[in-house]
């Protein structure tokens, strides 16, 4: 059994994913910005992501969990096997302090980029920033503080659009990615828009059209080219 840690009481506010199995508790401590970015693929690794390899019964008390009880639950005594298993399937649960701040940045990287981006279509004027927040509390838009603020965008805009007429201006994008990245690259493109033709090549390759939110252009291309470190042609076919 390994040794049982004793924390601070004074830092016992923990970030964490919990999961019932086999009639008990466990709990892993994250690092809720990693965390993020492993729901959203940005990073695979599960070590990135824990502030501890070991599994907690209770990790505000710090109740370490036996091997041997791990063993007879998960079937494995292999702390990171199991945490794995628990980003994927467990709960995720984030401090209050945590959730209100990851809100707040989304919130306002959301309405920001529909002030940049959308239009009223009565007027093809911009709306201004304080007409948009008004909305916001208006239509009581909820942020998912897990999801990315881009994937979040499009069903937030149809929550708004029943208090404020919007239309986004969008830029059609064709890409070509090769074999050796094409496949990981469809989840990225349908995040940041609306696929309207995609064509596998007989080579592996993907070509795809894309629409997306002229705001999100520079994003689009950034995300492409970590992707794929570079190895993708693209061109705008297409504005409105």
């Amino acid at each position: 059994m390994r040794p049982t840690k004793i924390f601070d009481q004074e830092a016992v506010k923990f970030n964490l994913v919990r999961i019932k199995k086999g009639g008990q508790t466990f709990e892993v401590i994250i690092d809720p910005d990693r965390m993020l970015e492993y729901k959203n693929k940005k990073i695979s690794d599960v070590r990135e992501v824990l502030r501890s390899e070991e599994l907690f019964f209770d990790a505000k008390r710090g109740e370490v969990a036996s091997e041997s009880i791990l063993q007879g639950i998960f079937n494995t005594s292999d702390t990171l096997k199991i945490a794995e298993l628990m980003l994927h399937e467990g709960d995720v649960q984030f401090t209050q302090e945590y959730r209100d701040k990851i809100r707040a940045d989304k919130r306002n990287k959301i309405i920001e980029m529909i002030a940049r981006n959308a239009i009223d279509p009565r007027t093809k004027l911009p709306h201004p920033r304080v007409r948009i927040e008004a909305a916001f509390d208006e239509a009581k838009v909820r942020i998912d503080e897990v999801k990315d603020a881009n994937s979040q965008i499009e069903t937030i805009v149809d929550k708004l659009r029943s208090i404020l007429p919007i239309k986004f201006a969008t830029k059609e994008i064709q890409v070509k990615i090769g074999p050796t990245y094409a496949a990981k690259s469809y989840a990225t493109v349908e995040k940041f828009g609306k696929i309207k033709f995609n064509n596998w090549q007989t080579d592996g390759s993907w070509v795809a059209t894309v629409e997306i939110p002229a705001g999100l252009q520079n994003d689009f291309f950034d995300a492409l080219n970590k992707l794929t470190h570079g190895e993708v042609e693209s061109k705008i076919i297409g504005e409105e």
